[in-house]
C-alpha cells in the first residue's frame, strides 16, 4: 500500500487542505483547527530556518504531552531536521547523554512538569553551565516551552518571533525538497536493560506504517482521541500526533495518567479513542466512578504490551461500550509496528495474539540456527520489510546484530505463530529462564496466574538458584477487593501450571515498576527479588 504522501511535510499540508476548520488539536482553553494548526507549525519551521537549522540537524524535545511539544516536532520536520524524542522520566544525566550522542543543536524542555525543572536537571548534571557547554559543544539553544524561563534559556515566544523575518516560500522550498528516505526521528529504545540505542527512522516508511495502523484500526475523521501515551515513545508519535494528522482527527493530549482524570476527561470531551496498556482498561473497569461518569462515547481501544486476559476484551466491550478493540506488536527499530489483530477478529485472537503482519511486511519466527520455526514452536520473532530502521545511530556493529544480511531484524522476542500466520508474544530472549533444564517464559506464567480472580497485575522474573539454576520470582498486585496472600496463590499455581513454571517465590505490591510506555520495569523486580 502507498500513501498520498512520503514525508511528514507533505501529510501537515495535506491534512490542512482536506480537513481545513475541523478540530485538530486541544489543549486546556486552546482549540485548533486544521489550518490554524498547519500555520503554527510552519511558524515554528520559519524560526529554525531562522536559526539556521538545516536539513540532517538533530533537533531534541524533552516534555510532556504539550501542543508546543508537537509543533516543534513537526515543525523540526518540515525543514529536513531529525527529531530526537527524550523521555521525561530520564534525568540529566541520561538526557546528557542522548543529547551528545545525537549532536542535537536545540533543546524544547519545560521548567514545571511534576515539579521537575529539566533545565535545572541539565545544569545539575553537568556541573554548572559552563561545563554544560563543554559537554554538549553542539547544542546551540536550550528553548523552555512551558515554565520560568532561566537565564541563558529562550522563552518560546521569542522562538517563534524569530521566524518572522523568513519568507513562507523559503520553508515550502525547504519542505519540497525533503525525501522519503530522509530521516525523521532517531528514537531510543526504552532502555529499560542496558544503554538506550538510536533507531534511525525515515519519512515514507513512518507515513506508510501509520497510515496501516490507521486503517487496521478504524480511526475516521472526526474521531477524537485522548492521547494518553507519551509523546516521546513511538506510540505517543507516530499512532498518536501523525495518526491524527492522517485521519482528520482531533488530537487531546493528557498530561499524567490517572484513572480519575481520564474518565472526566473522556466525559468532556467525548473522546472516541483510547490506547494504552492493559493496565489502563483494567483500573477503568474497577473504579468505583465507572458507571456514574458517561463514558458512552468510547468507540475504540488499541492495547498490548503486556499480558492480556480474554474477559477483559469481554467487558471492554460490555461495560465500557467499545466497538473495537485491537492489540498489536511493534519496537522502536521496526518503527513502532509490525503485527496487529483487526478489529473482527475473536475476542480470544485478540487477547492472546499480537496479531499477524501488516501489509507489505513480513515476520517469521526462527530457531537458533535462522531456520523458520513450524507453527505453534517458540522462537525469535524476526522483521523484514519497509518499516525496518535504517540502523543504530553510530553503531555499525550492533545494526549488524540487529538486522541479518538478508534484511531480517532480529527483534530479541521469543513468539510462537499459528498456522494462520498469528503471532503470540511469549517473552523476551533476556527474559526467559531456565528451570532445572526447562526453559520457562515469565509471560506464558503469567498469563497463566492472570486467570486467578484475585490477581489484577502480575510480573515474573528469574533469579539465580544454586540448585535449579533459576527459579521464577512473582510480584503481584491484587484485584480490587481481594486479599490473596503468598501461600494460597503458590498453592493455586502448583495446581495450575507444571511444576517448573510454578514460582518459587511469590510477592504481593502495591504496583508494579513500570517506564513512561507502560512496560514493566523487569530489571528493578530482579534486583529486590536478588536481594531478598
Amino acid at each position: 500500500m502507498r500513501t498520498p504522501w512520503s514525508t511528514i511535510p507533505e501529510l501537515i499540508d495535506d491534512a490542512a487542505i482536506r480537513f481545513g476548520d475541523r478540530e485538530a488539536f486541544v489543549e486546556d482553553s486552546q482549540r485548533w483547527t486544521y489550518v490554524e494548526y498547519r500555520d503554527r507549525i510552519h511558524a515554528a519551521a520559519r524560526a529554525f530556518i531562522a536559526r539556521d537549522i538545516v536539513p540532517g540537524d538533530r533537533i531534541a524535545v524533552w516534555a510532556p504531552n504539550l501542543a508546543s511539544w508537537a509543533v516543534a516536532a513537526l515543525g523540526a520536520h518540515c525543514v529536513g531536521a531529525v527529531l530526537v524524542p527524550i523521555n521525561t522520566r530520564f534525568k540529566g544525566r541520561e538526557a546528557i547523554d542522548l543529547l551528545a550522542r545525537s549532536s542535537a543543536r536545540i533543546l524544547f524542555t519545560v521548567t514545571d512538569f511534576l515539579d521537575t525543572d529539566y533545565v535545572a536537571l541539565l545544569n545539575q548534571a553537568a556541573g554548572g553551565s559552563k561545563q554544560q557547554t563543554q559537554l554538549l559543544p553542539n547544542l546551540d539553544e536550550v528553548v523552555v516551552i512551558k515554565g520560568t524561563v532561566p537565564d541563558g534559556s529562550t522563552p518560546w515566544e521569542d522562538f517563534i518571533a524569530a521566524g518572522d523575518t523568513v519568507e513562507d516560500s523559503v520553508r515550502a522550498a525547504r519542505s519540497a525538497a525533503i525525501s522519503g528516505t530522509d530521516l525523521c526521528h532517531i528514537m531510543f529504545t526504552s532502555g529499560t536493560t542496558g544503554a538506550p540505542k538510536g533507531a534511525m527512522l525515515q519519512h515514507e516508511a513512518i507515513c506508510r506504517a501509520f497510515l496501516s495502523w490507521s486503517d487496521v484500526i478504524g480511526l475516521e475523521e472526526g474521531d477524537r482521541y485522548l492521547v494518553v501515551n507519551p509523546f516521546f515513545h513511538a506510540f505517543g508519535l507516530n499512532s498518536g500526533i501523525l495518526a491524527c494528522l492522517m485521519k482528520g482527527v482531533t488530537l487531546v493530549p493528557h498530561l499524567v495518567f490517572d484513572v480519575p482524570s481520564v474518565m472526566h476527561r473522556i466525559a468532556e470531551e467525548r473522546i472516541t479513542m483510547l490506547p494504552g496498556p492493559p493496565t489502563i482498561y483494567q483500573t477503568i473497569l474497577s473504579h468505583p466512578d465507572a458507571q456514574s461518569i458517561d463514558l458512552s462515547s468510547l468507540r475504540l481501544a488499541v492495547t498490548g504490551a503486556a499480558a492480556i486476559p480474554v474477559q477483559m476484551i469481554h467487558d471492554m466491550h460490555n461495560h465500557l461500550g467499545f466497538e473495537k478493540v485491537v492489540t498489536g506488536y511493534g519496537l522502536t527499530e521496526a518503527s513502532g509496528i509490525a503485527t496487529m489483530c483487526r478489529h473482527d477478529d475473536d475476542p480470544q485472537i485478540i487477547a492472546n495474539t499480537s496479531g499477524r503482519a501488516i501489509d507489505d511486511v513480513e515476520v517469521r519466527v526462527v530457531a537458533v540456527d535462522g531456520a523458520e520455526c513450524p507453527p505453534g514452536t517458540p522462537g525469535e520473532v524476526t522483521v523484514r520489510g519497509y518499516n525496518v530502521m535504517v540502523g543504530y545511530l553510530d553503531a555499525p556493529e550492533q545494526t549488524a546484530e540487529a538486522i541479518d544480511a538478508d534484511g531480517w531484524l532480529h527483534t530479541g522476542d521469543i513468539g510462537v505463530m499459528d498456522a494462520n500466520g498469528y503471532l503470540d508474544i511469549t517473552d523476551r530472549l533476556k527474559d526467559m529462564f531456565i528451570n532445572g533444564g526447562f526453559n520457562v517464559y515469565p509471560a506464558e506464567v503469567e498469563q497463566l496466574m492472570l486467570t486467578h480472580p484475585a490477581i489484577a497485575q502480575v510480573a515474573v522474573v528469574g533469579i539465580p538458584d544454586e540448585r535449579l539454576g533459576e527459579v521464577g520470582a512473582a510480584f503481584l498486585v491484587a484485584a480490587p477487593d481481594a486479599t490473596p496472600n503468598s501461600e494460597e496463590i503458590a498453592a493455586w499455581c502448583r495446581n495450575t501450571m507444571a511444576n517448573y513454571k510454578v514460582p518459587r517465590h511469590v510477592v504481593i505490591v502495591d504496583d508494579l515498576p513500570m517506564n513512561a510506555s507502560g512496560k514493566v520495569l523487569k530489571f528493578q523486580l530482579r534486583e529486590r527479588a536478588s536481594a531478598q
